[in-house]
């Protein structure tokens, strides 16, 4: 489904959010919020589950919760799926067109993986035992000014940059870069997957483009543990949202499917996921 907000736009405004207002959320702006969650579906077929709830912080931010990374925020969404096959993609897939509804609305959000205690938060949203909790954002009103740990971690981790079109994009093989002339109508989607946020912004996605489709690999070093895996899978989830919903937006017709990979040989550490089968 379609969001309903300029998506390309909205992706282009979206930053991480880590210093709020130390103020509660209007009862307007949570309805709408909980309007979206009811709404939103991803395109592979896997059940999603959304979460808000309202937790009070400290002026200095909350240790149990957060490890002091986020300030001022009061409330908190949160995303659980089926420990099964592509869930973790509907899951980036699905929090992120989320999240995208939340920024179009003005408010702040943060991806967050591994920096809060995933106990208290799961205990919190009354997480299903059987299920994985791959992330939280809280969301609220953006501070006027960044936290000290704030604009360190931004620093740290170069929030703002992003990897150029060669080392994400190729054609037919892995050796040859796709240029956006090669992208055709596809530039501006595949411009919105090099735009998305991820976790240490390693941005773990790769995309190769055949005749009539686009495949999609998850980048990472074979032997991760499971827990870093699901991560680096929800990352290209959030990719995979940022190209559906601006092809979309766009009026481009195509369908994720598993499509056969038997023409390329796979670097050890790219792993394929889906592939986008471009329409007539």
């Amino acid at each position: 489904m379609k969001l309903s907000i300029p998506v390309m736009e909205t992706i282009q405004k979206r930053h991480s959010v880590r210093t709020y207002e130390n103020r509660p959320l209007l009862p307007q702006d949570r309805e709408a919020l909980l309007t979206c969650m009811k709404q939103i579906d991803n395109p592979f077929g896997v059940p999603v589950h959304e979460y808000i709830i309202d937790k009070e912080l400290n002026a200095e931010g909350e240790k149990l919760g957060t490890y002091g990374v986020i300030k001022g925020a009061s409330t908190f969404l949160g995303v659980s799926i089926p420990d099964t096959e592509l869930a973790p993609l509907a899951a980036g897939y699905e929090f992120e067109n989320l999240i995208l509804f939340a920024t179009h609305m003005g408010l702040g959000t943060v991806w967050l993986a591994a920096t809060f205690n995933r106990d208290s938060f799961a205990s919190a949203m009354e997480i299903p035992e059987n299920e994985l909790f791959p992330a939280i954002s809280p969301v609220g009103y953006p501070a006027a000014k960044r936290s000290l740990t704030e604009t360190l971690m931004r620093s740290t981790m170069k929030s703002a940059s992003r990897k150029e079109w060669k080392e994400l994009f190729s054609q037919n093989d892995f050796h040859t870069p796709l240029t956006k002339d090669m992208a055709g109508a596809y530039a501006q989607p595949l411009e919105m997957v090099r735009l998305a946020p991820s976790a240490k912004n390693a941005q773990p996605w790769r995309v190769r483009k055949t005749q009539n489709a686009y495949h999609f690999y998850a980048d990472y070093k074979p032997g991760l543990s499971k827990g870093e895996e699901v991560i680096k899978q929800v990352d290209l989830g959030i990719a995979l949202s940022h190209f559906h919903q601006t092809a979309l937006e766009l009026g481009l017709v195509g369908t994720f499917e598993s499509l056969p990979q038997e023409d390329v040989k796979l670097p050890e550490n790219l792993h394929y996921m889906i592939s986008w089968r471009i329409g007539e």
